[in-house]
């Protein structure tokens, strides 16, 4: 699928409340990231767009990152490690797997959606909002 067409199906504004809503419990940080063009392999792409957008500098070390390549039909989620160490790879493979049945029916903003709220959960359970908190990362679907 054409990036733009993808990008025109999504519900921006859906997506980044559905960030602030997650984010209100944590500490964690959670973006979206739109790939144009084709990637070989989605993760490695997601690692380096994790880096590119400074999700490694969050305090916690609790960014994830929402990745997906329309024009590949490939998507991965990714966190830092802190994450990682509280949730175990079990995590993001069934994470993957419940989004993949919203792309294949073409409802791309309930995949992300989804992927946030389950990220976000995830993220309160080990890293609940502190009084001093705030909110490092925006919350706005990022396309390059």
């Amino acid at each position: 699928m054409r990036t733009k067409e993808f990008l025109g199906k999504l519900e921006h504004d859906r997506i980044a409340r559905a960030i602030a809503t997650a984010e209100a419990t944590t500490s964690g940080e959670i973006r979206v990231f739109i790939q144009r063009g084709n990637v070989a392999d989605a993760v490695s792409e997601a690692r380096a767009q994790f880096e590119r957008l400074g999700m490694t500098q969050t305090r916690e070390r609790n960014g994830v990152l929402v990745f997906v390549a329309p024009r590949a039909q490939k998507f991965a989620v990714i966190g830092d490690r802190g994450v990682y160490e509280k949730c175990g790879q079990p995590f993001w493979e069934a994470l993957t797997q419940a989004m993949r049945p919203h792309f294949q029916a073409q409802h791309f903003t309930d995949a992300i959606v989804h992927a946030v709220r389950e990220a976000g959960s995830l993220l309160a359970q080990h890293f609940p909002r502190r009084p001093d908190d705030r909110n490092e990362l925006p919350n706005a679907v990022e396309e390059s």
